[in-house]
């Protein structure tokens, strides 16, 4: 008979799940009510206001969405696309690619736009495509792309979706609560997120938000969405309006921590969550950089909160990345796709963002790298990393 499962204690650093506060599981661990209960449709209106301010967002349908990030991305393409659209898709990572997967599979026309893994997505050539097919209905781009740790340029996508008359989907997964997310101030149309990147609550909530545009489409629909759980029409009842009708059972535990998590990054404010991740970022990077450690990402498009830099030569990725969880408790992520074997990303997201984990990431990498190559200094990160706090 197996016994009760007690997880180690890890230092989350990779690109999620990012470490959970104490507050977030001490919420997860109160009472359950029912999911039509007076009490926890208050729970919810607040919960829609809050996930509104982390949105910047006006918008009436905001709501989580019970399945993780991949299903917030899913709810917007089945929604708002219908077979025969003619859709754009920006790539410049794995989460581009998998935009265009959930596009094929509403039957739409795919036109893939491709910049190179670790650049942001180039305007220019989105405006290429847009006046190449002026039938196009949907922009969908990523804003945080977590397999490279680009940022793209979203205002300037949203702007030019607006000015060709389409829709705008953006992946705002890892940026969400890390650095400056606008729904309204980008004109934004639809735009999903994950609880489990810079909002660090557990995995299994997506955050989505849908503008008046995209919900007039969705009310024109010719045809049902092909999916029947995350079909809008029917969600909204249960999210929306005085009288909740019965949709799904939701993850009440899990809605908790998400509302806990966010109560606190409104207690932070968006602005200190900003540039608290800015902060360590620019710490972070100055160790692994006096670590010998180039980044894949120009300085004016990387993510604070998603570092990836390339693995020196002549170290195993795999044996590195098992050694840090071995001896020291601690995750960094691999890369992905091209970047397999190739990179380390290195995540400093919400409540994992912090100077003991930048700290404790630059003694235990000094000291596997020093391992391998005598002429690194094994404590060049972390005095490099002290030296960038003192100057901040």
């Amino acid at each position: 008979m197996p016994d009760s499962f007690i997880p180690p204690q890890r230092t989350l650093m990779g690109p999620g799940p990012s470490d959970v506060s104490d507050r977030v599981l001490a919420a997860l661990a109160r009472p359950t009510i029912g999911h039509l209960d007076p009490a926890f449709i208050t729970m919810m209106d607040e919960l829609k206001g809050l996930l509104q301010s982390a949105f910047r967002t006006r918008n009436a349908l905001t709501l989580p969405v019970s399945a993780p990030g991949s299903a917030g991305m899913e709810t917007c393409f089945v929604n708002l696309i219908e077979p025969g659209d003619t859709v754009i898709i920006a790539r410049n990572g794995v989460f581009g690619g998998r935009m265009q997967e959930n596009a094929d599979r509403c039957g739409a026309r795919t036109i893939t736009v491709d910049d190179e893994w670790g650049r942001p997505v180039d305007p220019d050539k989105i405006e290429d495509a847009l006046r190449a097919h002026p039938e196009a209905r949907i922009l969908a781009f990523v804003h945080a792309e977590t397999s490279t740790g680009a940022r793209s340029d979203a205002r300037a996508l949203c702007a030019l979706a607006t000015q060709y008359d389409c829709l705008s989907i953006v992946d705002a997964v890892t940026s969400l609560g890390g650095i400056d997310v606008d729904v309204d101030g980008w004109g934004a149309d639809a735009v999903y997120s994950g609880t489990q990147k810079c909002l660090s609550c557990v995995p299994g909530l997506s955050p989505v938000t849908f503008g008046d545009r995209a919900v007039a489409r969705i009310h024109a629909r010719r045809r049902k969405a092909q999916s029947w759980f995350l079909d809008l029409d029917l969600v909204m009842g249960y999210w929306g309006g005085e009288k909740r009708a019965y949709h799904h059972t939701a993850p009440v535990n899990a809605l908790y921590a998400l509302h806990e998590a966010l109560l606190i990054l409104h207690e932070e404010g968006l602005e200190n969550a900003w540039r608290r991740h800015a902060l360590h970022h620019r710490a972070l990077a100055a160790g692994l950089e006096a670590l010998g450690m180039t980044f894949v990402v120009a300085p004016e498009w990387r993510l604070p909160q998603l570092n990836s830099v390339r693995i020196p030569a002549g170290l195993d990725d795999a044996a590195v990345r098992r050694r840090l969880l071995e001896e020291y408790s601690l995750e960094i992520g691999a890369g992905l796709g091209p970047f397999a074997g190739q990179v380390w990303r290195i995540g400093l997201m919400g409540h994992a963002c912090r100077r003991e984990n930048v700290r404790l990431c630059l003694q235990a990498l000094g000291h596997l790298i020093g391992e391998a190559d005598a002429a690194i200094d094994a404590d060049a990160g972390i005095s490099a990393a002290d030296a960038a706090y003192t100057a901040a």
